[in-house]
């Protein structure tokens, strides 16, 4: 039996669900997706679910369909534990990333999030750009990011990495903790509050599932060793699941990402490198790149040590890449449109009366 409350239920989603509530719904939020099926969480406990033809139909994009974290609404089925599930409501935040690949096409990881922790390894896998790529993307999802730096007792120069990262995220909470020992696990109590989601994001091997496995007091999700030449670990997780915490609260468990490809992230790039954007709004010409312009403020500041040229390549490699997923994101749209217009063509030559 869940409350709503407790699934993290709210005044935003109350008001959204009215229209669905009048026509007989129940609310649901989503906390597993299957091939084609949901899992769902409900007040009664828990439901598979598929969406209608009519929601399958309209929807234009993968962002139409219900995700991890979405709050939906729903019709049960009688004399089983399923469900049928007809809108999805507008949700508070939404985590995406590119699908790997070629493929030009959004995948949601996680909506209706509260807090995102970032979690990185101390270890050989520590990576101040894998932060940087990160934070841009928890950044623009409009949940408040989070650092949880792990495997604190693999970690011999931890002021030194502390300093690092906080330098490059001026205001983003960080923590350093060993899932392992249980040192700085406290810390993360004041985010995991009854009705808030937390979701884990991190490339594998960081200890994503050892810590959630010590957050919910069991041995809840799969574990392995990481390889000692690398570090890298192995996908343990192989969906994006949520969970309800004994104690309240709720996370959403992710798989290890070996490519986290951006996704519209103008946003949060200004918001991850606030720095060199404020520098650029100084520089001699409005359109510079930072690459070789006279005037440039942004490589007078590396020039003086002021701006770390890795970050400013980081910079300009994640600018080039939004620009360039923006200009198939555009092309592509402008292809649908295309084929859309074909097909209501032809429905409308089909309905014309034939001559003779």
């Amino acid at each position: 039996m869940y409350d709503l409350n407790t699934l993290g239920w709210n005044n935003h989603f109350q008001e959204e669900f009215e229209p669905f509530r009048k026509e007989g719904c129940s609310p649901a939020r989503v906390s597993l997706e299957y091939q084609g099926l949901y899992r769902v969480l409900v007040e009664d406990g828990e439901r598979l679910a598929e969406v209608t033809g009519r929601l399958r139909h309209l929807a234009n994009s993968r962002e139409d369909f219900p995700a991890v974290g979405d709050w939906v609404a729903i019709t049960p089925l009688q004399n089983e534990p399923k469900a049928i599930i007809h809108a999805v409501l507008p949700r508070t935040s939404k985590f995406s990333r590119k699908v790997a690949g070629t493929i030009t096409e959004e995948q949601i990881v996680a909506t209706n999030v509260d807090t995102i922790f970032l979690v990185q390894g101390l270890d050989k896998n520590y990576n101040l750009r894998r932060i940087e790529r990160y934070l841009t993307l928890a950044f623009e999802s409009g949940a408040t990011p989070v650092i949880v730096l792990s495997k604190l007792d693999l970690c011999d120069e931890l002021d030194a990495r502390l300093a690092d990262v906080r330098s490059r995220a001026p205001g983003v909470p960080v923590h350093a903790i060993s899932s392992r020992s249980g040192i700085g696990l406290s810390e993360l109590d004041q985010y995991l509050r009854v009705g808030r989601t937390v979701a884990f994001l991190g490339s594998s091997g960081v200890g994503k599932s050892t810590l959630i496995n010590k957050l919910i007091g069991e041995e809840r999700q799969k574990t392995q060793d990481v390889r000692e030449a690398d570090d890298r670990g192995r996908h343990t997780t192989v969906h994006r699941e949520l969970i309800v915490l004994p104690a309240g609260g709720l996370l959403v468990d992710t798989p290890g990402m070996r490519e986290l490809q951006l996704w519209d992230v103008e946003e949060g790039l200004s918001d991850t490198f606030s720095d060199i954007e404020e520098l650029a709004a100084t520089c001699r010409f409005t359109d510079c790149r930072h690459e070789s312009e006279p005037g440039c403020a942004v490589l007078e500041a590396v020039g003086q040590d002021r701006v770390d040229r890795a970050r400013l390549e980081n910079f300009t490699k994640m600018r080039r890449e939004s620009e360039y997923q923006e200009s198939r994101q555009d092309l592509r749209a402008q292809l649908e449109r295309k084929s859309r217009a074909k097909r209501v063509q032809r429905t409308i030559n089909r309905m014309k009366p034939k001559r003779g």
